[in-house]
């Protein structure tokens, strides 16, 4: 009954998703900007503790519910914590009404025809398991496109399709994350063949395969329209990569049916030094200003 709850507040719901699945290479970047060093934990064990004090701040504050919050991307570290003696993912649905997502790819492989695919995640099934024990609805896998090769974007899209396929015969709800690197100058040229790619692969899903796509916010408003309206197409998300809170959400507000899925953006200005007060109002205005730019 939960999965078709969830299923209904992702379909019918008003909000975004709060990306709190930062890992492995990019915690100490996380840590750094909520005003944490390097010098302050000496062993990943330490920092991912600390990792996950910062996350369950952020969860707990009476600012972050259902209410403008739709789902919340964990990683697996978070999934294998409590909250408030609760499994996270549990803790989230019940105690939040916000959909829990589980991060699942291992990271990235060097670069090879302007992008970098996924590392081959050959204990997948084992962890999509792990997921549907917690109640997950669903997961998230990212890979990187930087030129714009056909070769190598037409591999990225397919092999994002091809994970897809094994998250979907699980019962989860895969989310698609091909990130475009906002600082390339080809950005427009990648998103052209993206798209094509993207909605051939949609076209040969049957009936009852339905998937989310997170979208670097392209240079052209309302560039995945018709990714918006595909019948298998649950949701279209848009990644801040690297744009501050205001142009990523201004640029969400320009391209109708996309909503936030914000990781850096819903933190910034954010730190592990203000007292709760501070922090839950800079958290409220910061969720707010995502909410209204998503409903557009």
């Amino acid at each position: 009954m939960a999965a078709a709850e969830m299923l209904e507040k992702i379909t019918s719901g008003n909000g975004f998703i709060a990306a709190l699945d930062q890992s492995g290479g990019s915690t100490p970047k996380a840590l750094a900007l909520y005003g944490v060093e390097e010098n302050e934990f000496n062993s990943d064990l330490q920092m991912y503790d600390l990792v996950h004090q910062m996350r369950t701040r952020i969860v707990t504050s009476p600012a972050f519910t259902g209410q403008r919050i739709l789902g919340a991307i964990l990683f697996e570290n978070t999934l294998d914590r409590e909250i408030e003696g609760k499994p996270a993912a549990q803790f989230l649905w019940q105690e939040k009404n916000v959909v829990p997502f589980l991060k699942i790819d291992q990271g990235l492989v060097d670069e090879a025809d302007g992008v970098q695919l996924m590392k081959t995640m050959p204990e997948l099934d084992q962890l999509l398991d792990k997921a549907i024990s917690q109640k997950v609805f669903g997961t998230k896998m990212r890979s990187v496109i930087k030129h714009p090769n056909h070769q190598g974007i037409n591999a990225i899209v397919k092999q994002q399709f091809e994970v897809a396929k094994q998250i979907m015969a699980k019962g989860l709800v895969p989310i698609i994350e091909p990130e475009v690197d906002i600082n390339t100058a080809e950005k427009a040229e990648i998103e052209v063949i993206l798209k094509s790619q993207l909605l051939e692969q949609l076209s040969l899903l049957s009936a009852d395969q339905h998937v989310m796509l997170k979208l670097t916010l392209p240079e052209q408003d309302n560039f995945y329209r018709e990714c918006i309206a595909h019948k298998n197409v649950l949701k279209v998300l848009a990644l801040s990569g690297g744009y501050n809170r205001k142009k990523a959400n201004d640029k969400v507000s320009a391209n109708k049916g996309i909503i936030a899925s914000f990781s850096r953006a819903l933190t910034e200005g954010l730190s592990a030094k203000q007292t709760d007060e501070v922090f839950d109002n800079l958290l409220d205005s910061a969720i707010d200003t995502i909410y209204q730019a998503s409903k557009t």
